[in-house]
Order: C-alpha cells, then sequence, then structure tokens
C-alpha cells in the first residue's frame, strides 16, 4: 500500500477523488497528520466509519521507530530510525536559542563519496520517499514533544540526487496547513550536482541552498569530492551565479577544514577570489574525524585566522557551532556502528 505521507496536500485531494471522497476531507486528513501529529486513521474522528476503513484499506501511515538515540552534554540528540524495511538511517535535532533544527537524511547510504564524510562508508540503498524524510521531522517532535523550526537536508545522501522526493517533501513540510515551516527555514546541501541547481533555481522555493565547496582547486577538490571530476569549480560556480541571478537569494558555501589540507592563508586568499561578488556567506565547518578518515580538524587557531581573512575581504564567513561532540557526531557515524545489525 501507499504511504499517505508521500503526498503532497494536492496530490492527496486527487487520491481522495479517487476514492469517491470530497477534497476537504485530504485538508481534515492533512491537518490530522501533520498538526495533530495522528498516527492511526481510526482515531481521526471527524472522518466517518467508511472514510476510515477506505484508508485503512488504501494508505500506510509509514510510522518509524527508534533503534537507538545518542543523547550530548550540549543538548544535540541523534536518532538511528528504523526504515522498516531492514535498513537504518539518521537524524540529528539541535538546539538553538531561535528554536529547535533538524539534520534529515535524504537517502539510505550515499552515491558520492566525499573522503571527509562518514555516510562514504556506507553502500548506498535506495533514495527515500518523501513520506520518510517527512516522517524523521514528526517521529523527532513526537518523541520530545516540540515544535521544529528549522530543517537542514545534511544527514545522509545527497538530496539532489533525490530530487523529486525532497522537493516534494518541502511542499509538504512547508504547507500552511501541514507543518507551516516557513521555506526560509529549510536549507538544501548539495556536493554540487550543476543540473539540479538549475532545476531548483526554477522551482521558486525560497530555501535556502548550501554549496559543500570544500576546496579551492580542482586538484584539491577532486581529492575530497569525486563529484568535482564530473562538475568542477569553475561550472559549480557558474550554476551558483546563475541561481542567485534567478532567485535573488544568498547561496551560502559549506566549506570544512581539515589541517594541512584546506586550511592555510593561501587557500583563503584563492577562496576570496573564487566568490568575490557573489551574495554569499561561507560557513566554515571544523571537520569531523572519522574512523580510518583521511582528515583531522585544523587548529583552532587556524580556523579564526581563516575566518578573520575572508571577512576582511569582503566575505562574510562564520565558524559553525560545534554540537554533539561528545557522541557520534559525524554523519553516518551512529549508522556506521550499528551496520552489521541494519
Amino acid at each position: 500500500m501507499k504511504n499517505i505521507k508521500d503526498y503532497n496536500l494536492n496530490e492527496l485531494k486527487e487520491e481522495f477523488i479517487k476514492l469517491g471522497e470530497k477534497p476537504f476531507r485530504a485538508e481534515q486528513v492533512f491537518k490530522w497528520i501533520y498538526e495533530q501529529k495522528e498516527i492511526n486513521f481510526d482515531n481521526m474522528t471527524n472522518l466517518s466509519l467508511e472514510l476510515r476503513e477506505k484508508l485503512k484499506n488504501n494508505f500506510t501511515m509509514c510510522i518509524f521507530k527508534i533503534i537507538k538515540k545518542q543523547e550530548a552534554s550540549d543538548g544535540t540528540k541523534k536518532y538511528l530510525f528504523d526504515t522498516l524495511d531492514g535498513n537504518a538511517i539518521e537524524t540529528v535535532l539541535m538546539k538553538y536559542h531561535h528554536g529547535y533544527s533538524i539534520c534529515v537524511s535524504s537517502q539510505i547510504g550515499c552515491k558520492m563519496g566525499c573522503k571527509f564524510c562518514a555516510s562514504t562508508g556506507i553502500k548506498f540503498i535506495r533514495s527515500l520517499t518523501s513520506g520518510e524524510i517527512v516522517e524523521q521531522l514528526l517521529a523527532v517532535e513526537r518523541e520530545e514533544n516540540i515544535k521544529i523550526s528549522n530543517i537542514v537536508f545534511m544527514g545522509i545522501g545527497e538530496p539532489l540526487d533525490n530530487y523529486d522526493n525532497v522537493v516534494n517533501a518541502i511542499k509538504i513540510i512547508n504547507n500552511p496547513k501541514g507543518l507551516n515551516i516557513g521555506a526560509r527555514h529549510i536549507s538544501i546541501s548539495t556536493s554540487g550536482i550543476v543540473p539540479k541547481i538549475y532545476d531548483l533555481a526554477n522551482e521558486n522555493i525560497q530555501c535556502t541552498l548550501s554549496i559543500s565547496l570544500h576546496a579551492t582547486t580542482d586538484e584539491k577538490r577532486s581529492s575530497m569530492m569525486p563529484i568535482n571530476d564530473v562538475y568542477n569549480i569553475e561550472q559549480l560556480l557558474q550554476a551558483c551565479k546563475d541561481y542567485i541571478k534567478i532567485t535573488n537569494k544568498r547561496i551560502s558555501f559549506e566549506y570544512a577544514l581539515a589541517k594541512d589540507n584546506n586550511d592555510n592563508i593561501e587557500d583563503a586568499k584563492k577562496l576570496v577570489s573564487l566568490l568575490k561578488g557573489m551574495i554569499c556567506h561561507v560557513n566554515l565547518i571544523p571537520i569531523n574525524k572519522i574512523e580510518n578518515g583521511k582528515y583531522i580538524k585544523s587548529d583552532n587557531e587556524n580556523i579564526i585566522k581563516f575566518r578573520d581573512y575572508l571577512n576582511e575581504h569582503g566575505i562574510v564567513a562564520t565558524i559553525r557551532r560545534e554540537l554533539g561532540s561528545d557522541i557520534d557526531a559525524a554523519c553516518g557515524q551512529l549508522r556506521r556502528k550499528n551496520l552489521n545489525n541494519y
């Protein structure tokens, strides 16, 4: 049967018409799922018994089970969810002064092979459906009895490699009659699938685009990120410039600082040159050490010098606050530890 959470509201109305039901009934069910966080069709008491039976006979609800949960001293929580087919994904909850943010996965495993990412050791199985992406948020809200205000697509998987399901999940999350999280509070991170950046620009979704750049030369970036052999820095940055022109929105560039690799002042100078004139922000990330990983975190002194150089030369740069450092913080680490079982 079909997962009812895979449908945005317009699609759900079409499904209800096929069932011989009025479209407004779809809105009622949509609100039960996303406003009331209902997990059982039987409890949707403003629906007729006949309709509830139709729902049970035609749809599943997709309720994730928590396999493991970790909590860091700073309040960051990491969940390993059972996707109900023998696989598992990670989701991370982070608390900030402005509210709760959640980092969701978009795939089970990843094809990109980035050398600094713990997901690289996880075989790609499949992409998540729209409903499975949204269920991560719902499952955490149910577990913690909270309201999440910000979402980042930065967990396991490449969001733009699962383009249609990610965009549809955003439509569900963004809908005022559902979770009602503003698009400006949703961020999509990509390793740089250039054609999909253009597709996203034309979607007219006001979410934030984050580009995993991490290096200033093709040689260095290719050694860190194989995707660069397909879409090099020049192609990627041209797509970013075009994205800004089409959407008039600022792009965020992620730059993970690895010791003795991409963290010196020469790299900072090249980065300034590459990004000059763009409406952008650079998010400097103290890299997480992963098991058997090649890269280690840059020294704090180097990180600060790098940030200051960018800011002094007209590129707005901040250092990402390190969260979850006393648990399996890097994306994919918790699942890797449980790989034998899931």
